[in-house]
């Protein structure tokens, strides 16, 4: 039977599913904004805000879609997963409930402290901020400070490394939140693992790691993620087999304390002094990190929906052994003061050229940008990312260089993601929390 796959979210993430389906399927697609990428995969695109389970549900129908995969946690928390499959239609993403595993940060520290999931750290909740601010004051290492719903990785603020103790107490009586969590501040690398997640199996991808900060050298504000990369292997280059399978308990140990999720299933681990611990849990794939393992993912996607649908096994997941780099272009000003609405141009070809000069392969994904009849428009968030896919880093660090060469004016890219001498920086900071 000819399967007909609903989309959800018109970002990076979601062009990047479009592509893994969309060889295999019939595919429509559903967003706030007009994804050019995704247009050109899908077989129709309908202009629908992301968290309207009504109208998604409406045009899931009309297209007889038989599965669906909803890419934005915003959607999720929306109870669009939980519409869509309340209307016969299987959705690979997580209910309302069981997304709170990301949309409410409260909620996942007392879900990982309650049921003895591994990797939690000291953490605090707090509704009244002046009582937050004064375990602030008391405190006698650094903390994390957590808004409890979503931000867009963009809401946190670490004292002893974005701000002082001050700043972040004026941050928490500013802010308007109506809940924090307070939680030690976890020192090593982070990195991510992502897992599909259906009928109580765990598949992992392997390792990739995000870079938040908006500047070279991981300085700046956070933002939504500039790049991010992964090895040829599961691992990334400061970590080992051992730390890796950890990461992959403490997922699995999650999954059986939510038996009925059904999804991705993101982890963002740092790997500290004291082994893997846990920074966050999302409930859906990463955006940039589904750019770097959906396009080495040789276990078709669309076997992973059926199965899950259809009660059975999920299937052991092969991957293409070559590393991958993505490095963003975003709109000037990006994080703090994004120019919206500026007409861009993005020469495709030279992604192409970048491939079959190094002999690799290069990817465009579009992401946050608007398709008009007059061209293409920045909106306030990250434009488009391209992605190189070879044998090492290093060489997937050149093609991506080279692709980025399609990101005309008004664009900037932190040049230095998958950088042999930052790569190296990583390696060395664990070594010395080692020893």
């Amino acid at each position: 039977m000819s399967e007909t796959v609903l989309l959800v979210g018109g970002g990076g993430r979601e062009h990047a599913i479009a592509r893994a389906v969309a060889p295999d399927a019939d595919c429509y697609a559903c967003a706030s904004n007009r994804n050019p990428g995704i247009a050109a995969l899908a077989d129709g695109m309908r202009s629908i805000d992301e968290t309207d389970a009504t109208a998604i549900v409406a045009f899931a129908e009309e297209v007889g879609a038989t599965l669906a995969v909803v890419g934005p946690e915003s959607a999720l928390a929306a109870g669009v997963a939980d519409a869509l499959d309340d209307a016969g239609v299987y959705t690979f993403g997580p209910g309302a409930e069981a997304a709170r595993i990301e949309t409410d940060k409260a909620y996942q520290r007392r879900f990982m402290r309650d049921h003895d999931i591994p990797g939690c750290p000291d953490f605090e909740t707090f509704t009244d901020m002046d009582a937050a601010c004064d375990y602030v004051d008391a405190a006698d290492g650094d903390l994390a400070v957590k808004p409890v719903g979503l931000t867009g990785g963009k809401g946190v603020r670490v004292t002893g490394d974005q701000v002082t103790k001050d700043e972040a107490k004026a941050y928490l009586r500013e802010s308007g939140y109506d809940r924090v969590v307070l939680e030690e501040r976890l020192i090593g690398e982070e990195f991510t693992v992502q897992a599909f997640v259906a009928n109580g199996d765990v598949r992992p991808t392997p390792a990739v790691q995000d870079h938040k900060r908006a500047y070279e050298g991981d300085e700046g504000p956070n933002t939504g993620g500039m790049g991010s990369y992964s090895d040829a292997g599961p691992t990334l280059p400061f970590m080992d087999a051992a730390d890796y399978a950890e990461a992959v308990e403490i997922l699995e140990a999650t999954v059986d304390a939510l038996p009925s999720y059904t999804g991705v299933l993101y982890g963002q681990f740092m790997l500290t002094a004291d082994g893997v611990r846990v920074v966050e849990f999302n409930a859906r794939f990463g955006d940039p990190e589904a750019m770097n393992t959906l396009p080495v993912l040789e276990t078709p996607f669309l076997d992973v929906l059926t199965a899950a649908r259809d009660g059975d096994p999920l299937p052991e997941l092969d991957f293409d052994a070559r590393a991958t780099v993505c490095k963003y272009a975003v709109p000037a000003g990006y994080p703090t003061d994004p120019e919206s609405g500026a007409r861009i141009e993005v020469d495709e070809g030279s992604v192409a050229r970048a491939a079959e000069a190094a002999g690799g392969d290069a990817l465009l994904f579009y992401a946050s940008v608007d398709a008009r009849e007059d061209g293409l428009y920045t909106t306030t968030s990250r434009a488009f990312a391209v992605v190189g896919i070879a044998p090492t880093i290093a060489d997937a660090e050149a093609i991506a260089a080279d692709a980025l060469s399609a990101a005309g004016d008004g664009l900037r890219v932190r040049h230095d993601i998958g950088k042999a001498d930052l790569v190296e920086r990583r390696i060395k900071h664990v070594t010395r929390l080692r020893e």
